[in-house]
């Protein structure tokens, strides 16, 4: 019941953004550093987009991996 929880909760987080969000904001929403989320997202284990010099994460793909990491715990 708690995992159930911990899944809306997060998908709740998500839901109404645009497309494509700011590190730093997908940082916050994560719960992780904004370095750390730079980090993740140029290792290609955050799913980004760049559009010009400014690195976007994809809400959609963000929004599978927290799924798929919440029925993984």
């Amino acid at each position: 019941m708690t995992a159930n929880r911990n899944e809306s909760a997060s998908t709740d987080k998500l839901a109404g953004l645009p497309l494509l969000i700011p590190v730093p904001q997908a940082a916050h929403l994560l719960g992780i550093s904004r370095a750390a989320a730079y980090r993740h997202a140029n290792a290609g284990e955050l799913p980004c987009k760049r559009l010009g010099r400014r690195l976007y994460i994809i809400t959609a793909r963000l929004r599978e991996l927290v799924d798929t990491k919440a029925e993984e715990a």
